[in-house]
């Protein structure tokens, strides 16, 4: 058959010759474009196949079952018969569209696109950071050598080895723990007054504080780091003390006020244990004022005292010694992370901070970020400098919000005054643990301190989000290692400046 045979034979559409072999669609009908009813059709064309829906008395074609499936473009499949000449001339579905392949979307690294797994990206980080981290260690290594030397950590806390005045000054301790417990049974009992307790355990809390000082900066045999240690332990007995009194003297109101019964403290009611063990019996006051309950709660890792705390029935021997064990290797670790990395940057920070090279100032201190912390929750999501504050350190933080923070507001005074002056108090134990210690007062670890009162402030005011997030990170990065090397730059000059 010619060409003007198929014309003449076609559906009436009229036209050069290469625009009827350009045109692909079936016309009203479902008739193929090669003939007219019955027509015969084009070789190697599959749109010229017979009509959807075999003719009557005969069988569907393989070509019209997989016509009949075909997908919508929506789902993702391209259809299989083409658009119609009347979608086509009225410019919807035409042949643009439906050879097209590609649909306007969002990235999915925009937050608009609803997309969230980027497990790859988080993996691809993880594996940069240990590489980076492994070509520093090396680096390290090639440089210094292997500077880790156990043996030399005993120095560190005894100039004489006949002379051991931290471990001293840890002993004596005792004494405050027992005047506070011998205090407590006085006004249990009725023997001295309210009054009377109060200015004992005021006295017993500032000789809790002002003698291991005076020991640390009078005593020539102390070190640095033992007088840190001392001093640290001193300082949480304060704190532990100081809720000991304060949650006794809670017990004494509720009792004054007849209550009845006293299983728990004012502050923390009672929880059941919910494995099934067996329940420890509920100590009430005064019964709770023995030394085995006061020394208990000295080596409690807490803070904040209560008569009865969760325990487990029996001591997990097994369980106690592979704790006891993980605590003195990853003490060993840290000191071993100290010699081998800490020590080189602050002797090698020396010298820019006598010529006040900035560039070099700053290169150390960027070497000095870094570490962890324990007892935390979410503190790296911190948008705020007081989420920040409230979330690294747990025990802390409680002890500060049960007998600091919420007294105050109980009083009538605001929260930015009550804020400022928890800050306050946390500024001046920073400076207790390091200045005593040292022995020099510089200030810096209070001014660092109370600069998070503005700080936060600010942050507070006019950073969100991520924005307050990276502000709060600046900070860590900065303001600690700047601390750090302050103390060191002002104790090198003191004692090895010439």
């Amino acid at each position: 058959m010619t060409d003007a045979d198929e014309m003449s034979g076609g559906a009436g559409m009229a036209g050069p010759s290469s625009r009827r072999r350009r045109t692909t669609t079936a016309p009203p009908g479902g008739a193929p474009p090669g003939g007219a009813a019955g027509g015969g059709k084009g070789k190697g064309s599959k749109w010229n196949e017979p009509p959807p829906g075999p003719a009557k008395g005969t069988e569907a074609t393989a070509g019209q079952k997989k016509s009949s499936g075909r997908v919508d473009r929506e789902g993702g499949a391209l259809p299989l018969d083409p658009p119609s000449p009347k979608k086509s001339r009225s410019g919807e579905g035409g042949m643009d569209d439906w050879l097209s392949c590609h649909t306007l979307q969002e990235s999915l690294l925009s937050s608009a696109s609803g997309y969230s797994n980027y497990r790859g990206i988080l993996n691809w980080c993880v594996v940069m950071l240990v590489l980076s981290n492994a070509r520093l260690f090396l680096e390290n290594i090639i440089k210094y050598g292997i500077l880790v030397d156990p043996i030399q950590v005993v120095s560190l806390f005894l100039k004489d080895p006949y002379s051991w005045p931290a471990a001293c000054l840890i002993i004596v301790s005792n004494v405050f723990i027992l005047g506070a417990l011998y205090t407590e049974r006085r006004l249990a009992v009725g023997t001295i007054s309210e009054t009377t307790g109060l200015i004992l355990h005021i006295f017993n809390l500032t000789s809790l504080l002002i003698f291991p000082s005076t020991t640390v900066l009078t005593v020539p045999s102390m070190t640095p780091v033992g007088g840190v240690l001392s001093l640290g332990i001193y300082t949480v007995l304060f704190l532990k003390l100081y809720s000991y009194q304060d949650t006794n003297r809670w017990c004494r109101e509720i009792r004054r006020a007849k209550a009845k019964r006293l299983t728990r403290s004012y502050s923390c009611p009672s929880v059941t244990q919910s494995n099934g063990s067996a329940v420890h019996s509920n100590v009430s006051y005064p019964g709770n004022l023995t030394h085995r309950d006061m020394y208990y709660f000295v080596f409690a890792p807490t803070l904040c005292y209560q008569l009865n705390f969760p325990r487990s029935p029996r001591i997990r021997k097994r369980f106690l010694m592979r704790r006891l064990f993980e605590m003195l290797f990853f003490m060993q670790l840290l000191v071993g992370l100290i010699q081998q990395w800490m020590v080189p940057t602050i002797q090698n920070s020396m010298k820019p901070f006598q010529e006040m090279d900035f560039s070099r100032m700053v290169e150390r201190l960027l070497k000095l970020a870094f570490g962890d912390r324990e007892f935390y929750r979410d503190w790296w999501n911190s948008e705020s400098v007081t989420y920040f504050w409230a979330n690294w350190n747990i025990p802390v933080h409680k002890w500060c919000l049960r007998h600091f923070y919420k007294p105050m507001l109980r009083k009538g005074i605001n929260k930015f005054l009550a804020q400022t002056a928890v800050f306050l108090v946390s500024a001046f134990f920073h400076e207790y643990l390091v200045s005593f210690p040292l022995k020099m007062f510089r200030l810096w670890a209070f001014m660092g301190m109370m600069a998070q009162v503005p700080l936060a402030w600010f942050v507070g005011r006019y950073l969100n989000g991520n924005y307050g997030n990276a502000a709060v990170w600046i900070s860590l990065i900065i303001g600690q290692p700047v601390a750090v090397l302050m103390y060191v730059h002002d104790y090198y000059v003191i004692h090895y400046g010439t």
